[in-house]
Formats: C-alpha cells, structure tokens, sequence
C-alpha cells in the first residue's frame, strides 16, 4: 500500500511558527505531526511513503520517501498539489492531509473499507468545534451521507443536515485513481465542466480542494463511501487545536 502526503501549502494562520519551516514540520510533545503521520503508517505496514512538497520544501527531507515538489503552491490548491504525484497514481493509494493527526485504528479501518472512493468521516464532528473559536465549523469540510454513500461533500451546507466531517484521509483503489486521473484532466481542459470560471466550491479550477473533485465524481455517479469514525483525530490549524492535540496526545486517543 501506498501513503501520499500532501504538504505543499504554506500555513499562512500559524505565523510566526511557519515562517521558516511547513506546519507539518511543527513538534508536538517533542515530535512533528510529520512523524506522527509516519509512526502511524509504518505501525499498518505501510512503508511506500510519497512527500508532495512546497512551502519551505528543503526543510522536508526525510531517507526513504520519494518527493514531488509543487513550486507554484501559492497559486493552487490540494488538488493541484495531489497531481503533481500524477505518476503514483496507478495503483491503490491512501492520500492524507499533511496537517491532521489521528491512530492506528482509524488507517486500519480505512485499509479495511473495500470500495473504489472510501473517505473517512467523524459522526462526532461537532464535539471537535466545542470552545474551538479560531476555527468556526463553516470551515468544516461536511458530508451527507445516505446508506453509506457520500452525497454531498462542501464546506457551503447548513451544518444541521451534516451527516459528519470529512477528515483529510482516505483511500482510492487502483480502479479508482483511473477515474480520478481521467475525470481531473477532463475538468481542467474543458470549460464546461465549470461554472461561471468556478469548480463546485473552487472560485478557480487551480484552487479546487480533493472536496470538489469528489463533488464532481459524484455528480458524475461514481460512488464514493463513508468510513465512519467518532473522533479520534485532530486537525492542526490554530494554537487551540495544538493544545487540544496534546489532551488526545496524553489519553493515548492519537
């Protein structure tokens, strides 16, 4: 099994600490939520480590893990980003946000779930947003879900209706990275298949998140599931969310 990591943006909310080094560089009790991303990862067995780098990249160079480098990564977006590792995509993958933190549970799950799209969800999301000021839930990437098919993914939704949020991992099957690589191109070189110079929740195709990609298969019919977790995991964008990392880092939940 491959892990793709993408960590390419510059982390702009956690100056001054980003100002010389990724977020993803940033220590936690003594170890960066790199290496946390890979303890978790070696732990499942997965070893073929992929590193999309960009803000900062010279500071990411780890032995035994391939590189690819988004040097425009001012001007795009996760999307773009995960493209740039275009020549990895022809096998089953996981991809993962580089700026979340979560156990071995949650990959062992994700390594279970047997479909084509399989993108993990928190059903106890808004517990997550409790007291959590600097990172109001209309940024929350959220999900509907009918009989284990994702139906809509959007950070634009009323949050009532949210079925749970989606976390920045998942795993797309051999069969899958076809459609996704076919369906990318199709939507970057054809105009139709965006709308007033928008792509879904994108202002542009170049700042399109994973989210509107899947928006898209969905509209196309391709089903993408659920993985269903209850917390379990952390995102990392502000102070708040370092200091609640570090309760789930002492209760052994990350």
């Amino acid at each position: 099994m491959k892990a793709i990591i993408i960590a390419a943006g510059p982390s702009t909310r956690l100056r001054p600490f980003t100002e010389y080094k990724p977020k993803c560089l940033l220590e936690i009790e003594g170890i960066t939520i790199l290496d946390r991303i890979l303890e978790v990862f070696y732990s499942c067995g997965i070893n073929d480590i992929v590193i999309i780098r960009g803000y900062q990249k010279e500071t990411i160079n780890l032995p035994n893990i391939k590189y690819y480098d988004n040097d425009n990564y001012y001007n795009n977006n996760i999307l773009e980003s995960l493209f740039y590792a275009e020549p990895e995509l022809d096998e089953e993958f996981i991809f993962t946000y580089s700026d979340i933190l979560y156990n071995k549970k949650v990959v062992q799950k994700l390594l279970d779930a047997p479909h084509d799209f399989n993108l993990i969800i928190d059903r106890d999301w808004r517990i997550r947003y409790e007291n959590r000021t600097k990172h109001p839930t209309d940024e929350a990437e959220l999900a509907c879900v009918v009989d284990g098919k994702v139906t809509r993914l959007s950070k634009f939704f009323n949050p009532d209706v949210a079925y749970g949020e989606f976390i920045g991992l998942g795993k797309i099957s051999k069969k899958g990275a076809e459609i996704l690589t076919r369906n990318y191109n199709r939507a970057k070189y054809n105009k139709t298949c965006k709308y007033d110079g928008r792509f879904h929740d994108a202002t542009t195709f170049d700042k399109a998140y994973l989210t509107d990609m899947f928006e898209e298969l969905i509209n196309r019919g391709y089903p993408i599931y659920s993985v269903d977790i209850q917390g379990n995991w952390v995102e990392l964008d502000t102070d708040e969310d370092y200091e609640y990392a570090k309760q789930l880092i002492k209760k052994g939940k990350i």
